[in-house]
């Protein structure tokens, strides 16, 4: 069997193997975020305002779509995890075949849907006229490209589920670069405008997800399906669809909350708006090793899970909890104490009225950081112990709460939109709650 980066979570350490299996995830995304940014800044210095505003209202409908391909992986990525802690490989080739049908199943419908209605998904995001033939072009193109997207993350879940994290994100660093160069090949050299841009993405998507492909199916021959694998199993089909789907929601439920949320803060004007969009991307550097640091303690309990080690899972609880908590108030107090320089980096220091908005944004969400912690990790868990359902309910719960508490809030004149900022600290502990509760109540199960 293969042993190339993977992490045998089933045995030796847990804190330490966690850690490790954590740290790539946690490279990786932060190499996602600065790639967003710089992206940002080449398509607004080169192409202009126009441009910026094409492609930048064009992001929340690609995430949207991105969410799917994520959530299916990853539902399918804990059904791997507890069969490979099991070590029933055969099975798990099995829920492979059956993963790479509703995967790809979806995927092509989704395709064929978004270019098919592209025009009046333009007209519903409410883009002003003289911009939509441009987002028009840049998502057509974009479009084109979500297979390859769709693959990466399969393979990269798949990979993740058991135990490598290194491999996946190799190729996510080769596609970050070869995207930033294609980026100034494209539009500085051939000044082919934000179809340029499109076109970067997709080239850079489709090189790093063929790498991922090619180099799983010759490095780890115990995923490589064998022809008596590819057969169509009711019961395998139900069990990865339902773990697909299921998260699938959970990841779209969250965007969607997002969206309100963001509907709320736009009537409340241009400074606020402002001072959200700059904190909200602090926000997303802040948490993040919580994050995916919740994202390896589900592979872990899935893992162990399917061995039926027991022990083992509780004593990983404990060990999470205790990294999480560390890892999340360290994080609050650098945020409250340096709230004023993170907004100054997004913010002209001249811009007084966003920038204070921004920093009191920050010193209340910043404060309790560990109750997304805590979050994620009831996320990941009940997502590992077969129960994804139990995840999209907390999920509900955390963004309903914050919705509906946004909404009552920021409707009284004496709060305001501060509302909106406590709305979601007060979601994350009652979902806390729930999802503790639920635990103590059958842990003996």
């Amino acid at each position: 069997m293969a042993n190339r980066g993977k992490e045998d979570l089933v045995t030796g350490s847990i804190t330490g193997k966690m850690l490790r299996f954590a740290f790539p995830l946690m490279l990786g995304n932060l190499l996602q975020q600065c790639y967003n940014i710089a992206d940002t800044l080449i398509v607004g210095r080169v192409l202009g305002t126009e441009a910026l505003a094409a492609v930048g209202s064009s992001y929340a409908l690609i995430v949207f779509l991105t969410s799917v391909f994520i959530g299916l992986s990853m539902g399918c990525s804990a059904v791997f995890s507890i069969q490979y802690g099991a070590r029933a490989l055969k099975e798990m080739r099995q829920s492979i075949f059956s993963s790479l049908l509703v995967v790809g199943g979806v995927t092509i419908l989704l395709n064929i849907c978004s270019l098919v209605f592209l025009t009046p998904v333009v007209r519903l995001l409410q883009i002003p006229s003289e911009l939509q033939q441009m987002v028009h072009n840049y998502l057509f193109i974009v479009f084109l490209g979500m297979i390859p997207v769709s693959i990466y993350n399969f393979y990269a879940f798949l990979l993740r589920a058991i135990g490598n994290s290194t491999v996946p994100l190799t190729f996510l660093m080769v596609s970050v670069v070869l995207n930033i160069i294609l980026d100034l090949v494209l539009m500085v050299g051939f000044h082919l405008g934000v179809e340029g841009a499109a076109l970067a993405t997709v080239i850079s998507q489709t090189v790093g997800s063929t790498g991922l492909c090619i180099y799983t199916h010759r490095h780890f021959p115990e995923l490589c399906l064998k022809r008596t694998d590819c057969t169509v199993s009711s019961h395998s089909m139900k069990r990865v669809a339902s773990y697909s789907f299921l998260t699938c929601i959970q990841q779209s439920v969250m965007n969607f909350g997002i969206l309100m949320v963001q509907g709320l803060v736009n009537s409340f004007g241009t400074a606020v708006m402002a001072a959200f969009a700059a904190a909200v991307k602090i926000d997303s550097f802040a948490y993040m090793p919580v994050q995916d640091f919740g994202n390896a303690f589900s592979t872990f309990i899935a893992q162990n899970f399917g061995a039926g080690q027991t022990d083992r899972i509780r004593r990983g609880i404990r060990s999470a909890v205790w990294t999480t908590t560390l890892f999340a108030l360290l994080i609050s107090a650098l945020v409250f104490c340096l709230a004023p320089q993170l907004m100054s980096l997004f913010v002209s220091s001249s811009e007084t009225e966003i920038i204070a908005i921004g920093v009191q944004y920050l010193r209340i969400e910043g404060s309790f950081y560990i109750g997304i912690g805590y979050l994620f990790l009831l996320y990941g868990f009940y997502r590992a112990i077969a129960m994804p359902a139990m995840s999209v309910v907390l999920t509900v719960v955390s963004l309903g709460t914050r919705v509906l508490l946004a909404y009552i809030l920021a409707s009284i004149p004496a709060i305001g939109y501060t509302g909106i900022w406590w709305s979601v600290p007060i979601g994350w502990a009652l979902a806390d709650i729930i999802g503790v509760w639920y635990y103590r109540k059958n842990s003996r199960q």
